[in-house]
């Protein structure tokens, strides 16, 4: 089998949750002998050479312009239409505008599935012209795939297309992350001690993060944030005169690992539906600790549940989140406890490997379906 993934962004070169999830699944494929190829957007210029990546191959093409945060480029469509002739199935992320128009003009005669990672949220003017365009394409596709059972239930976009939606939680695989190194660790808990509340992540305006940064103030509780964005520099102002607060900017694995096993609980403050699952709530999992997220009606109360593993609360409510991390930190037993639950569910319902076999049980239906 060939599947041919589409998306504006690709690892190594960019960091983020769809980026990430595209490299597991892609990784999961090409272990199960699929042949992977991923078309993606690259700022770099000129003649771009592939990149292996564990057992796939990237196609890289430069992004010519950028209206609204969709990227174009006048490359992809010649090379996509190359790709999409060879592959037995073109594999989408939503939401990405050119996407859209790509498989409408050049591939819709292909078989096809989407994975549906967030409505649009920000751009509600933009959203009505687009929305003509987004329901032709989904119309389209032959398989939706939705990453939880809440964003199903509360995306007014999928539920249109409900008979055809397939729910497929993200799944992360731990042989992925690395055991932290004993030499890191002891540096990290030099400069920033243990038990701090710790946030990973893009530094973008859904994120919340200035409702952290408040709650950090009321509790006077060590909090680390980790990653970079548009919206760091804005943050490290509202954090100023508030020593308890840490920006490390983006991390290595290896030092990522370390201050992982270090911290406390992982946080993640988003307050908007552009957060359709958290997936560093999952990496927060993996090392056994427990989480604080907010009821966003999405999956990230999937991945996080309330009062098991982790505590959520209401979002944009600077004095809530201050109260979850005051109960974690005066109530390490409890802590502990959730964070226990939260490495067993992550370790039982969102691995790498269920997800991969889910997505090949779909990409097989769909193809019989097309055959018949």
């Amino acid at each position: 089998m060939k599947v041919l993934h589409v998306y504006k962004a690709c690892l190594p070169e960019t960091i983020g949750g769809i980026p990430l999830v595209i490299d597991q699944l892609a990784t999961g494929l090409a272990r199960r002998s699929v042949q992977v190829d991923l078309l993606a957007l690259s700022p770099a210029s000129g003649d771009l050479p592939d990149l292996q990546r564990n057992g796939y191959r990237i196609h890289r093409v430069p992004q010519s312009f950028e209206i609204a945060s969709t990227g174009f480029s006048l490359a992809a469509p010649r090379r996509f239409q190359q790709l999409s002739r060879d592959a037995d199935i073109v594999h989408f992320h939503y939401p990405w505008p050119f996407m859209d128009a790509l498989h409408l003009a050049l591939s819709k005669d292909r078989p096809s599935v989407v994975t549906y990672h967030s409505d649009i949220v920000r751009q509600k003017q933009l959203l009505r012209l687009y929305r003509p365009l987004a329901r032709r394409f989904l119309t389209h596709t032959d398989r939706i795939v939705a990453t939880s059972p809440n964003y199903l239930l509360t995306s007014e976009m999928l539920q249109a297309y409900v008979d055809k939606v397939s729910v497929i939680p993200i799944g992360l695989d731990p042989r992925s992350y690395p055991e932290p190194e004993a030499q890191a660790v002891r540096s990290w808990r030099e400069r920033l001690g243990e038990g701090f509340v710790l946030f990973v992540g893009v530094l973008r305006a859904y994120k919340g993060l200035p409702f952290l940064i408040d709650a950090a103030r009321l509790t006077g509780l060590p909090t680390v944030i980790v990653g970079a964005g548009p919206m760091e520099g804005r943050l490290r102002r509202l954090a100023r005169g508030a020593p308890h607060v840490t920006f490390l900017g983006s991390l290595s694995e290896a030092d990522k690992a370390a201050v992982l096993s270090l911290c406390g609980a992982v946080v993640l403050p988003s307050h908007l539906r552009s957060e359709a699952f958290g997936v560093a709530l999952l990496e927060g999992a993996l090392y056994g600790k427990p989480m604080i997220s907010t009821e966003i009606g999405t999956g990230t109360s999937y991945v996080n549940i309330a009062d098991l593993t982790g505590l959520v609360v209401p979002p944009a409510d600077p004095r809530a989140l201050a109260a979850a991390m005051r109960r974690l930190h005066d109530e390490p037993e409890l802590a502990t406890a959730m964070g226990q639950h939260a490495r067993e569910r992550c370790l039982a319902m969102f691995g790498a490997d269920r997800m991969t076999d889910a997505h090949l049980d779909v990409y097989r239906e769909v193809l019989a379906a097309r055959s018949r």
